[in-house]
């Protein structure tokens, strides 16, 4: 079973998946009139919202839950995983994706908000399914089931579970082989905590998440800039090290070509641009005006893909300890500070790393909640819940390989139905944002 999940991802998540998301990134972004460029100043002043409509959270919260979710384990093991696999040059095809990323996400949030729907207790609620259902109609149902579906799945944070098992034991416990029996009983801790925060909710979510996600984005800026300043005359040469791997031409076409699908496939579970996840979170804000929303979602990929995972990259790329065999990721990047750090580099970053992985944690409750929702109502969507609970026990036990590839498989089903959606649909978008007075 593990060889199967594994095989099948690396095809989905190869070529097919590559062209898909960075092309269909390239066309919002030059249909879109170079968005992200033109209106970023405009996106940082639209974190107030001006014109309240149906929803739970403001859109500076639904910002922030958005970013908790990707600001998680993708922003460290994820981008310690493409530099194992791709060699630094896979940071600067995150750069392309996150500049990418910033157009999707203006859809996003902006055709959330148009298009927003109702659970069946008619309370507003807001993602691809239901954007498919109000956008492109009714017979268009089975995709919103799709997307849906594999929401269920892609949503379960079975990446960011395993490594924050793995940390624990990676630091406490360096270099022992860990049973399962201890995996699983801190997997029983991770998940009682996890439940005190998302069966409050939505609002307990964006409340707890509007508060960690800033201050720990500020903390690790303040770890790495410690980093550089001890190691300053060699950050150049990292940068070197990433443009000169981004267009190395010394393995062939093919070798380069990975180079890139690995570092857009990483980004794609950093900013998640094109999976629909941001949707359902900005899609529970207040703003009433679609474009206003779409432009605070276009902050997104620009923070994690881009600021924080340089932040992430240029520690792992100085220490050098990447030429490691098979997939590694919190582990290459604990190792990268405790060459870099030594005695309080590593114990830091695990700190931080918790605070990650539970935030990235509660937010994608609410996903796989809203995608339950969707599919069987809201009175029988709490049993997702507990199945989200479970998961995260089997979570802290499997490989992470298999991790990796699960949500990577559902993650690139989702972004099918979703910009799918964005294509159809940007027309309304584009035309909302040359109507845009803000």
């Amino acid at each position: 079973m593990r060889d199967i999940i594994v095989s099948i991802s690396d095809f989905v998540c190869g070529y097919p998946l590559f062209v898909w998301l960075m092309g269909g990134g390239l066309f919002l972004f030059i249909y879109s009139g170079a968005v992200p460029l033109r209106k970023l100043g405009s996106a940082v002043r639209s974190l107030k919202t001006r014109k309240e409509g149906a929803g739970q959270i403001s859109s500076f919260q639904a910002l922030m839950s958005a970013i908790s979710a990707t600001v998680g384990m993708g922003s460290i093991a994820g981008v310690a995983i493409a530099i194992v696999v791709g060699g630094p040059g896979a940071i600067f095809w995150m750069w392309v994706s996150a500049l990418l990323g910033m157009a999707t996400k203006f859809f996003e949030g902006t055709l959330t908000i148009m298009y927003k729907g109702r659970n069946d207790k008619g309370e507003a609620r807001g993602g691809p399914m239901y954007v498919i259902m109000e956008g492109l109609g009714p017979k268009f149902k089975p995709l919103a089931v799709f997307f849906a579906s594999a929401g269920l799945i892609g949503c379960l944070c079975v990446m960011q579970a395993n490594q924050l098992v793995e940390s624990a034991f990676a630091v406490f416990t360096p270099g022992a082989t860990i049973g399962v029996w201890p995996r699983l009983i801190l997997g029983i801790c991770i998940t009682a905590l996890v439940s005190v925060v998302i069966l409050g909710g939505v609002t307990r979510i964006a409340k707890v998440a509007s508060k960690v996600a800033p201050a720990m984005v500020s903390v690790y800026f303040v770890l790495v800039l410690a980093v550089i300043v001890l190691n300053i005359k060699d950050v150049p040469g990292v940068f070197g090290q990433i443009f000169e791997g981004a267009f190395n031409l010394k393995a062939g076409i093919g070798g380069l070509a990975g180079v890139a699908i690995t570092g857009a496939r990483r980004a794609m579970l950093v900013n998640e641009a094109g999976v629909g996840t941001a949707m359902m979170m900005h899609g529970a804000s207040r703003n009433a005006e679609p474009v206003r929303e779409g432009l605070v979602a276009m902050l997104g990929p620009a923070i994690d893909s881009g600021f924080v995972c340089t932040l992430t990259a240029i520690p792992i790329i100085l220490a050098g300890n990447y030429h490691v065999e098979g997939v590694k990721g919190l582990s290459v990047a604990l190792g990268a500070y405790d060459i870099l750090l030594p005695t309080v580099g590593k114990y830091v970053l695990t700190a931080l790393v918790v605070v990650f992985a539970f935030s990235t944690m509660f937010s994608y409750s609410y996903y796989g909640r809203t995608c339950a929702e969707f599919l069987f109502g809201k009175k029988n969507a709490r049993y997702y819940e507990i199945f989200y609970l479970a998961m995260i026990l089997v979570a802290s036990v499997i490989t992470l390989d298999v991790a990796v590839s699960l949500m990577d498989l559902a993650f690139a089903l989702m972004s099918v139905a979703t910009l799918f959606t964005l294509i159809r649909l940007s027309p309304k978008a584009v035309k909302a944002l040359k109507e845009y007075k803000g």
